[in-house]
């Protein structure tokens, strides 16, 4: 519980710092945004109806290469502007800056014959941001009224900007900004409706070509609901155009049909007149798309574009209204669909685990692009997805860190605590399967194992304290061996004894069985270990088979995986009983039947020590080998007719005897056993009294 808290802790304090990130919104925040909603441009360009009321006149390298290098002089310029109002323009908008006159040699000046036909006609001519700090001085054409306080306040400032002749400018209809909005690496996203100079504000140059065009005196700035301190709309006649805040409209593009360009050639060729159908009562655009102009864009689309299809997308998106709109309640909503989703996530890695978060972040992910990019397609609503992608990300992160951070700890805390006492295999599992380690304990069936170094203290006499302390690390080294490798929990090594146990913490389905071949495996190694030696080392090994407590006990800072219960004090009572019983290896009778493929000899009821009644106890002997061999067959069954006859009688010479060849034969040391009977009777009460002690 104090993990999950913590994990949970930790969870919300990424979301609090993904939130607050998100509030900062610095700039690649923005520019990821800005791209992702680029992104759904491209999957899905604006629709628009193929008989708009709009074209471009193109100054493009055929017309550069048949008329001549730019600047053209000002009466082709002329016969081009009143070729178009002879045609029935309703509008003709210059994206070409006129600010500095034509030299000439003497004669006519071209600027006034330029102004003349300027004023036959319904033109409008560009400013364009320079830099400079000289003030705008033209004069607006368009007239200005505003709704609410003072939404003017909102909208950039145009600054110094290069200006039209003042010739030019008094005989156009219209004056409008040229100068394009270029956030975000020169992508062409925005484009200001209205630009902020000190005598009030004047046109993009696609709304004044609108206003002319509809014959509107006046645009209407409309400031919010709120406060009116940020524009809402931007009115020209009856037609509406929703803004930013700043007056500013968001792009949103389509790839233009090549019929849309009409090339200047064509104006000033002398069969102009065929083109009266593409531009009676049409918005006419000159612009140029010669590269070498430098007046290309780069679109949302991912193409570059002459400057002047900007300002003919902005008129196409107003007269067939079609908007993408990104209100101010958007980012509040992102803000808590954001908290909500990354909160689902951290809860998810903590609840089930690394794997089902993943999906749960995936789910999470592909839900946020799903919302996004429905909100684009059908209301135009431009909500972000490429923050939640990141926040999902970051979330799941870090939430899988944690948990890769504290299984990491836990594997190597685990690896402490039992690396030396339990087989590698069995330790794989533990850390597989942490909940083998619930903190305190649980009961389940065990097989426990006590093994005791006969007569320690003569040899603690006999050697010097160096001397015991290498012994018995040599013997502990060998009986630990055979353990860990039977699959077995070493519980403590306390002076000259080991407690093991099978079953815990790891399950094994033949516990019993790992158990006798574990201590079988002992004998066979401390024989290796006497081998040759003058002083051997004799071994008692008491196992019993029953249920048990097992678990972390101790306290929070210390504590040792162990068990305890009757179980465990049966094991160490009858390893203390291998003395009178005569033999190195007791078992339980339980612990005998559940490991029935062993060779195992009945040897009585024993007393325990500090323990009520009887155990019957039996002498493990071989492993199955030997079980499955004729002569321990009839060892088995001449020793049972021997324990039979004990129950009622004094034990039979001749049967001893016989057992004791029979013994020989397996290559089994029972001398000392059978020798030890005639004073062990009292192990061998009646059948009744058997019973009545079980």
């Amino acid at each position: 519980m104090g993990r999950r808290l913590a994990a949970l802790t930790l969870g919300l304090l990424v979301i609090l710092g993904l939130v607050a990130l998100r509030v900062a919104d610095p700039y690649p925040v923005q520019v990821a945004r800005e791209t992702s909603f680029d992104v759904f441009q491209q999957w899905r360009p604006r629709q628009a109806p193929p008989d708009l009321p709009v074209r471009i006149i193109d100054i493009d390298e055929t017309s550069l290469a048949e008329v001549g290098q730019w600047p053209w002089p000002r009466e082709t310029l002329a016969r081009l502007s009143d070729r178009l109002t002879e045609l029935g323009a309703a509008a003709i908008a210059f994206d070409i800056l006129f600010s500095e006159g034509e030299r000439t040699s003497g004669g006519p000046n071209p600027d006034e014959a330029f102004a003349a036909s300027l004023k036959s006609g319904p033109t409008i001519l560009g400013l364009a941001q320079n830099g400079s700090a000289l003030p705008v001085t033209t004069p607006a054409k368009a007239g200005l009224a505003a709704t609410g306080s003072d939404p003017l306040a909102a909208v950039p400032e145009l600054g110094g900007a290069a200006q039209p002749l003042a010739i030019l400018a008094q005989a156009a209809s219209g004056l409008g900004v040229a100068s394009l909005d270029r956030q975000g690496a020169g992508v062409a996203r925005r484009l200001p409706l209205l630009w902020r100079v000190d005598s009030g504000a004047i046109p993009t140059l696609s709304v004044e070509a609108l206003r002319v065009a509809t014959g509107a005196p006046t645009l209407v700035v409309m400031g919010d609901n709120v406060d009116g301190r940020t524009v809402d709309a931007v009115r020209v006649g009856d037609i509406a155009i929703p803004t930013g805040p700043t007056g500013d409209l968001r792009l949103y593009y389509r790839e233009l049909p090549p019929e849309t360009y009409i090339p200047a050639t064509d104006v000033l060729d002398d069969s102009y007149a065929s083109l009266g159908p593409l531009v009676s009562g049409h918005i006419v655009l000159i612009g140029s798309s010669a590269s070498g102009l430098n007046d290309i864009r780069i679109s949302p689309l991912g193409v570059p574009v002459p400057g002047v299809s900007i300002h003919l997308q902005a008129l196409e998106q107003i007269l067939t209204q079609t908007f993408l709109d990104r209100a101010d309640w958007v980012s509040g909503l992102e803000l808590l669909l954001l908290a909500a989703s990354c909160l689902v996530i951290v809860l998810a890695v903590i609840v089930s685990g690394p794997l089902v978060g993943l999906g749960v972040s995936l789910a999470v992910a592909a839900a946020s692009v799903s919302f996004s990019w429905w909100s684009f397609s059908s209301p135009g609503l431009l909500v972000d997805p490429s923050y939640p992608l990141f926040a999902a990300l970051v979330s799941y992160a870090s939430m899988a860190f944690l948990r890769f951070a504290v299984t990491d700890l836990d594997r190597r805390r685990i690896r402490r605590a039992f690396g030396y006492y339990v087989e590698p295999s069995v330790l794989t599992q533990i850390e597989a399967d942490q909940s083998l380690l619930r903190l305190g304990g649980n009961v389940r069936e065990l097989t426990v194992m006590f093994s005791d170094v006969r007569n320690f203290s003569a040899l603690a006499e006999r050697t010097t304290p160096e001397q015991l302390v290498n012994i018995l690390n040599g013997l502990f080294g060998a009986l630990g061996e055979a353990i860990l490798r039977h699959r077995g929990t070493i519980d403590k090594f306390m002076g000259d004894s080991v407690m093991a146990f099978w079953n815990a913490p790891a399950e094994e389905k033949e516990h019993a069985l790992l158990a006798g071949r574990a201590a079988l495996a002992m004998r066979a190694a401390l024989r290796d270990l006497n081998r040759g030696s003058d002083d051997p080392i004799h071994i008692g090994i008491g196992i019993a088979t029953g249920p048990a407590l097992v678990g972390n006990m101790g306290f929070e800072k210390r504590f040792d995986y162990s068990c305890v219960g009757d179980t465990v004090n049966v094991a160490s009572r009858i390893e203390g009983a291998c003395k009178s019983v005569g033999y190195s290896i007791l078992v339980t009778s339980q612990m005998a039947a559940e490991a029935h493929n062993l060779a195992s000899l009945e040897a009585g009821w024993v007393e325990l020590k500090g323990m009520s009644g009887r155990e019957q106890v039996h002498l493990l002997v071989g492993d199955e080998r030997v079980k499955d061999s004729a002569a321990f067959t009839e060892l088995a069954a001449t020793h049972a007719e021997l324990i039979e006859s004990l129950f009622s009688d004094a034990p039979d010479p001749a049967l001893l005897q016989k057992c004791e060849v029979l013994a020989a034969a397996v290559d089994i040391e029972l001398v000392q056993f059978y020798a030890s009977l005639p004073s062990r009777l009292a192990d061998f009460p009646a059948v009744d009294v058997a019973k009545d002690v079980a």
